[in-house]
């Protein structure tokens, strides 16, 4: 079976979409132009009057990408970490010695960028100071804390939370099997790890306190909080999952709210930056705009096109943009 949800409102008129040739490693704005990080060694750029640019920012596969508003980083399998702006100018800002694969990169709030490659993590500051953390195994995932340069780096049986410019020893969150991703709560008072089985794990960072989110289909592989802070959307499931994190203990000793359930598996989540709205992609190419609030639905994309792969609003929630994994992209205005 099929999930069209022919019989909701549908955006689709208000959609050009683009041939990007690859698959869609991630999608951001950047100022005004959506760019698409593609699979194989390029970022793609759409400027708002619609035209196309194609940079290539590496020599081989795009691994990972993440973005600030004003350029979007980028990790390959040729070891370096490049930096693509919307004019499509390209930096490199780090070559890895021993020319590994970059896994995962971040950007944090004052202007820095971390990245890893197999165990080791690396951070520069907005004035280019460098620092480097090995941790037990491969890194599973980077994220900042809203506030302040500290970085938490998720890998097998738990996440470390490290201070790059701090002499303190890093505090080590300890929890056993492999944390395959990380995020921090908008407040800095959550952090939670998606496991590589079906599961999330997270902790009160005032205290250490665990909470356990399970009753996942599949293993979650995207995350992104409210635009209020207080629900953190996830994939994994075949409806969208949204655990509370109203008030000092979270979802602690409760459950999920369950939306829009379907017969296809979530596997893309952005919430809207303003609004208790929350963009979906899903297996079979379809992409749907929830309300957070009563789950009413709103089609952005019928089926087609292979797996949704990214989706990323612009900074006013006036712009969706979304990749697939069978190379199609396209620009929603809304």
């Amino acid at each position: 079976m099929t999930d069209t949800r022919s019989d909701a409102p549908s955006l689709t008129e208000r959609t050009r979409t683009v041939a990007a040739g690859a698959p869609v490693v991630a999608a951001a704005f950047l100022r005004d132009a959506a760019a698409f990080v593609l699979g194989e060694d390029a970022v793609l750029l759409i400027s708002d009057s619609g035209e196309e640019e194609r940079v290539l920012a590496h020599g081989g596969a795009i691994l990972c990408a993440a973005s600030d508003g004003a350029q979007v980083i980028t990790g390959g399998d040729d070891g370096r970490v490049m930096a693509t702006d919307g004019r499509g100018a390209t930096n490199l800002i780090a070559a890895d010695a021993e020319h590994r694969w970059i896994d995962h990169v971040a950007v944090g709030p004052s202007g820095a960028i971390a990245w890893s490659a197999g165990k080791e993590t690396f951070v520069r500051s907005r004035k280019g100071e460098e620092r480097s953390l090995a941790v037990a195994s491969t890194v599973g995932g980077l994220a900042f804390a809203p506030k302040g340069l500290r970085v938490a780096i998720a890998h097998y049986n738990g996440v470390t939370l490290w201070f790059p410019n701090a002499q303190a020893a890093p505090e080590m969150l300890e929890w056993k099997g492999y944390h395959a991703g990380v995020t921090i709560s908008p407040n800095g008072r959550f952090l939670v790890s998606a496991m590589q089985e079906p599961a999330l794990h997270g902790w009160r960072l005032a205290d250490g306190k665990h909470m356990r989110m399970t009753g996942y289909a599949a293993k979650v592989h995207a995350m992104d909080w409210s635009a209020d802070g207080e629900d953190l959307a996830t994939s994994g499931a075949d409806h969208l999952v949204l655990w509370p994190f109203r008030g000092k203990d979270g979802p602690m000793g409760k459950g999920p709210r369950l939306l829009a359930p379907t017969n296809q598996r979530v596997c893309a989540v952005a919430c809207h930056p303003k609004e208790a709205v929350a963009a979906t992609g899903y297996e079979n190419g379809m992409a749907l705009l929830i309300r957070l609030d009563d789950g009413a639905e709103l089609v952005a994309k019928h089926p087609g096109g292979g797996a949704v792969t990214a989706l990323a609003w612009n900074k006013t929630g006036t712009r969706l943009a979304f990749g697939t994994e069978e190379g199609e992209a396209g620009l929603i205005v809304l």
